[in-house]
């Protein structure tokens, strides 16, 4: 039973962590546009990079992906006495970034979850880590599209853990990211098959998911449009 709480406030804890939205409270700090008012208004390292802003964007990739390492780091190395072993590291990783995609702090409107899902891998193991950045690097940077590299690599993760080092505790909360991360790219597996996928590094427009209030900062967030000449 005590295991049990301590495994609920463990996730907990993860979420809340995951919850922290870097590309905004990043864009804010350096007095940037909200990265949810342009682009694919995804609140992640590869829209804010569409601002023309590459400091911001390196921050956010480093401090998302931190957020998924850190709450398995630490359940890693502190969690035994209270019996949180491999397979609850992993489901505080899943919480982390679970968080990413429903940030309780950011009224549920997160990001798409890559660099946090990075992150989790390499605190799980450092090999499996690696070798799906490996995956989405190649894929990104033969094909220029964040979004086709993502989902290759969300393909891969699972699957490597399987042929490499088999079915563990970790399997299950690795599946189930992978799975949700395809999902929140949805929108974008349209847009490739249309044709119309944006890709790496190319200039911001208004977002054009964010009906209704979208308008309101049209005008507002245009400034990044001024980066192209």
């Amino acid at each position: 039973m005590q295991d049990t709480l301590f495994l609920v406030l463990a996730v907990l804890a993860g979420y809340l962590i995951g919850s922290l939205s870097f590309a905004v409270i990043v864009s804010r700090l350096m007095g940037l546009s909200d990265p949810r008012s342009y682009g694919s208004g995804n609140p992640g390292a590869t829209n804010v990079l569409r601002s023309g802003n590459k400091a911001a964007a390196i921050l956010t990739l480093v401090f998302d992906a931190l957020k998924g390492v850190v709450p398995v780091l630490l359940v890693l190395k502190y969690g035994a006495p209270y019996g949180l072993e491999e397979g609850s590291a992993a489901l505080v990783g899943l919480a982390a970034f679970i968080g990413h995609l429903y940030p309780v702090f950011f009224r549920f409107q997160g990001g798409k979850g890559v660099a946090t899902a990075a992150g989790v891998l390499l605190a799980i193991n450092p090999w499996l880590g690696l070798g799906t950045l490996a995956v989405w690097i190649v894929m990104a940077v033969v094909f220029r599209y964040s979004s086709l590299a993502s989902l290759t690599a969300a393909v891969a993760a699972p699957l490597l853990q399987m042929l490499v080092w088999g079915v563990g505790p970790e399997l299950p909360a690795i599946a189930l990211m992978s799975l949700l991360l395809i999902w929140r790219h949805a929108p974008n597996i349209r847009k490739l098959m249309a044709g119309t996928e944006s890709k790496l590094g190319q200039k911001a427009a208004p977002a054009a998911t964010q009906t209704g209030h979208g308008h309101g900062h049209s005008h507002k967030h245009s400034k990044p449009k001024h980066h192209s000449k």
